[in-house]
């Protein structure tokens, strides 16, 4: 097994690494006037079907764009083999700002995870601005004798073949915090993945399944009517919407994952149209009332110019590559 101080060295270095190499954004060469952009409609492509957090978070930034550039930014939902259909719909648009995609963890961890990808998300497309990012949190059946991490720990070692754990399908980010989680404490559990998270969450509360590592969004609302218990959030913050839940790095030190998402353009966007973006999402991100029903929805604003939402974005792809590498073991 490895060792907790191996994986979080190894996950550390290898982010620092990743950090100093050359990010993909655009260089002077490719810069252009943006005669006026934007003149006609954009399209803000959601990887994912409609009605989720994504959904909810991105017609509130679209609303604010709309209003404040003129043009109606219009999202358009393309779902498919995790992210990567809308994903390669934006790559290969026009390079002209009108085709905007919602960056997620998905992309991070598809990198490499992935190996089959006809694209390089982290050469081709280019990044814009951070949006927000959602704390996980592990719930557990309200049957089990599980009041606490410690407690969870203990539990699966007790039962070492008999703990199973739902997630929202193989390679997403909360069979992944599953497996940092089995990694750092030192247990084994059975992974039972669904396709999305709404399935598990339902066998979680009858008790097939023990529990589950989820968006805080989508399960905030079981925890408070007391349909499951909330053990740890994946940050290492407490959650605004779960503030009584402790952070899982209190028992588990350097523990920390969680989702986020941003916006990217196709390669060969003239910078000058990404920094207009990058200035109009953050101002979006500011404003009180989009920055109430981000933290209605458990979500954290990702605030930065386009280069440092690129040194975020680079450092989730090593961190996600790490993990992916110890899934395989």
């Amino acid at each position: 097994m490895i060792s907790k101080r191996t994986l979080l060295n190894s996950v550390a270095a290898g982010a620092a690494a990743f950090l100093l190499a050359p990010l993909s954004l655009p260089s002077a060469a490719e810069d252009a006037p943006t005669a006026g952009y934007p003149t006609r409609p954009v399209k803000w492509v959601v990887p994912y079907t409609p009605g989720g957090a994504t959904d909810v978070i991105s017609r509130m930034i679209c609303q604010r764009l709309s209003e404040k550039l003129g043009q109606p930014f219009i999202v358009e939902n393309k779902p498919g083999a995790g992210s990567n259909v809308g994903t390669q719909a934006v790559i290969n648009s026009p390079p002209d700002g009108y085709t905007i995609l919602l960056t997620s963890t998905a992309n991070a961890i598809n990198v490499s995870f992935d190996k089959t990808l006809p694209f390089d998300f982290a050469k081709d497309i280019v990044p814009v601005a951070g949006v927000a990012r959602i704390p996980l949190v592990l719930v557990v059946n309200n049957d089990l004798p599980i009041h606490s991490i410690a407690d969870f720990i203990a539990y699966a070692k007790a039962n070492p073949h008999g703990v199973s754990i739902a997630s929202s399908g193989v390679g997403t980010s909360l069979h992944l915090s599953g497996v940092l989680f089995k990694a750092l404490a030192g247990i084994d559990f059975v992974h039972v993945p669904y396709r999305g998270s709404a399935p598990g969450l339902a066998d979680v509360m009858s008790g097939q399944i023990q529990g589950m590592f989820d968006n805080v969004t989508s399960s905030f609302e079981l925890v408070r009517a007391g349909k499951l218990r909330a053990l740890g959030v994946t940050t290492l913050e407490r959650s605004a919407i779960l503030p009584d839940v402790p952070p899982i790095a209190d028992t588990l030190p350097g523990y920390d994952t969680s989702s986020f998402y941003g916006t990217g353009v196709p390669r060969g966007t003239s910078p000058q149209i990404i920094a207009l973006l990058n200035k109009q999402i953050n101002a979006a991100l500011a404003d009180p009332a989009i920055a109430q029903q981000l933290t209605e929805l458990g979500a954290i604003p990702l605030k930065g110019n386009e280069n440092e939402f690129a040194a975020t974005l680079a450092k989730e792809i090593e961190r996600w590559r790490k993990i992916v590498e110890f899934s395989a073991k």
